[in-house]
Parts: structure tokens; sequence; C-alpha cells
């Protein structure tokens, strides 16, 4: 999951090295297509310069892509010169029209009776609760599979993704749909990303990305901001806090009642669905508050189940442990990440407290 909002990461696992170091035809298709729906973008990426250049790119697209280009330059430029100083691995100098809604469509599937997601482990990204592709017909057809083995499913388009500073990720169209606070804060996560990764531990790299991400907007409203992109940001995050914290209660709800042993499952059953009524009812009260507000409504049109309320989980909860960190470091970034890859190698139990430097 962007700044306190739910967040799912999309990440391309294929290589082809990968590939062809894994056993079993399901694992090596999975592999193959995500290795060639990531080398397809890359071969149809075109310099930034040369799309505005291109007088057949529509004003709006021409607009976003400098605003991207401006954010980028301002993330990578040195500290001393006003930027963040984050590493620049060549991500977002080119930029892509993927020509579809969503560049990645995510799968995450559950137990009937359990929001703890079922994982995938892969080279490189470790295990994840996930798997992508990039047609979303590949997406419908593993996600069929699921059903059929009893779980629940969930289904959902990604539009942005970082492959960790391993290629040079171009930026996507599906990024530009974004209003223009969020494409900020979508160019300064993805660009953190490859400064620190840890296999295997979500919360972390997503924390950090996060923590970044809101210090680098912190000090582009400040050099560039105005009142309206200000209120914009503050009233998206205001919805987002208020849509994650929904159905983090939901899933609590659930998990509460999963735990309870002695219940027969047609008891389950019953009182699962009442909850998943009841967290429907409650969004559309909290709808109404936003005015009418639409935007988490393709959300709730999917239908909510384990998978997609175990695909929520509070991926921003270390925050405050990497704001204390960078407080100590003085705000400066790139001490903040070296301080912060010293936390990431002790045991995954006590990176919380390193970071708070206890």
């Amino acid at each position: 999951m962007k700044g306190r909002r739910v967040r799912v990461a999309g990440l391309v696992l294929g290589v082809a090295a990968a590939v062809l170091a894994l056993s079993g035809c399901a694992q090596v298709r999975y592999l193959t297509q995500a290795a060639g729906g990531q080398l397809d973008l890359l071969r149809r990426a075109r310099p930034v310069e040369a799309a505005l250049a291109d007088p057949a790119t529509p004003p709006e697209v021409r607009r976003k892509l400098r605003l991207a280009s401006d954010v980028r330059a301002f993330a990578v430029a040195p500290e001393a010169a006003g930027g963040l100083g984050l590493p620049d691995h060549g991500s977002f100098l080119k930029f892509v029209d993927v020509g579809r809604p969503f560049v990645v469509w995510n799968v995450f599937s559950a137990p009937e009776f359990s929001v703890t997601l079922d994982t995938s482990c892969f080279p490189v990204a470790g295990c994840v609760g996930y798997r992508g592709y990039f047609a979303e017909a590949g997406a419908r057809a593993y996600a069929q599979e699921r059903r059929a083995a009893g779980r629940d499913v969930s289904v959902g388009g990604v539009s942005a993704y970082s492959t960790l500073g391993y290629l040079n990720d171009p930026l996507l169209s599906t990024m530009l749909a974004y209003p223009d606070a969020t494409l900020i804060r979508t160019v300064i996560h993805e660009l953190a990303h490859p400064g620190l990764y840890v296999a295997g531990d979500t919360v972390f790299n997503e924390s950090y990305a996060t923590a970044v991400e809101e210090e680098g907007l912190r000090r582009w409203l400040a050099a560039h901001g105005t009142p309206e992109l200000r209120e914009q940001d503050r009233a998206a995050q205001a919805r987002q806090a208020g849509f994650e914290a929904l159905l983090l209660d939901a899933r609590a709800r659930l998990e509460a009642l999963y735990a309870q042993p002695e219940l027969p499952d047609a008891d389950r059953r019953t009182r699962k669905a009442a909850l998943l009524a009841d967290l429907n009812a409650r969004y559309a009260t909290l709808k109404d508050s936003w005015g009418g507000y639409a935007g988490y409504d393709a959300y709730f049109a999917r239908g909510v189940n384990n998978a997609s309320l175990g695909a929520v989980a509070a991926y921003a909860t270390m925050v405050p442990d990497f704001q204390a960190l960078l407080a100590r470091v003085g705000g400066h970034l790139p001490a903040f990440t070296e301080g912060a890859r010293v936390c990431a190698q002790r045991p995954q139990a006590e990176r919380a407290a390193c970071l708070r430097g206890s």
C-alpha cells in the first residue's frame, strides 16, 4: 500500500535467470509472464523528452509528465541543492503508454476462515502475499484456480510499482491518472524503494518508503506548493485514513470471529456474512460524510472478503519509528537511509526499537 494509505505493492518478480532456476511448470509460466510483461514495457518506453516534444501528446499528459519529471529531479538532487538526495537508479527518465487501465493485476487469496494471506516466495522479493499478472486474463485465471481450491480471492489493479533499482523503471501512463498530490507522493515513494529493501518484511519496506514520501512531500510543498495542492492532499489523506480505519476494524472483527474454534463452520459463515454486510453499510455512511466521493466504490464493487481485507495490512505502522530516526539525524535523508539500513540488519522483531534508538 502511500502516506498512511493502503498500498498494494506491485513488484516485478520475473527475470530470466530466476525463471530457469525454478522448477515446476506453474512457477516457470508465472515468472515468464512477469519477465515478458516487464520487457514489453521497457521495449515500448521512450524518453520523457521525446514524449514532451511529440505534438500528438495530449496537453494534460504533457503537464503531468513535466510535473513527474520535476519531482524526480527534486528527489535525486543533493540535499545541499534543495533536493532529497535519493539514489539515482535511472528510473522515470522514460515514459510508456501502458494502453490499459492498470499495469499489473494482483491476485490475493486467503482461507475461508482467516484473513492471513496465502504467500508465494520468489528470488529478490522474498515471500509476498500476492501474485501479479501483466495480463488481466492471467490474473482472472489464477484467481479462479484459487476459488476452486476453496479460497477467498480478490483481484485488484496496480498503477505503479518498483523493480528496486534492478531496472530503469519508466513512468507509466497509469500513474498519470493520479491527482497531482498523489502523483508527487508516488514518484517519491517509488524512488525511495531502491534505497532500502528487506526481503520478506513488507511493513519495514513500505514504512521506510512512506516516511521518505511524507518528508519529501513536505519539502516539495514548502518549495513549490499552492493552497490548492495542499488542500487536495489534505482531503485525500483524510479520506484514505478513514477508509483504512474502516477496513482495519472489519479485519480485526473477522480475526476475533475466526479465533473462536468452538464455533461450528455454519455459524462462522453466518457471522462472517453479517460482518461483511455491516462493513458495506458503514462504508455507505462514511461515503456520505465525504459528500458522496466515490473513489473507493470499485474496491467494494469487487466484493469484500478475507483476501481483500487481508491485503489491507497496516503497512505504515512503523512510519513513526522511521520519523524518530529522521529527527535524530537532523532530517538528513542519506544519513537516515544508512541508519535504517543498520537497523535492517537486526532481527525483524528488533528493528522498530532500533529505529527509535532504544
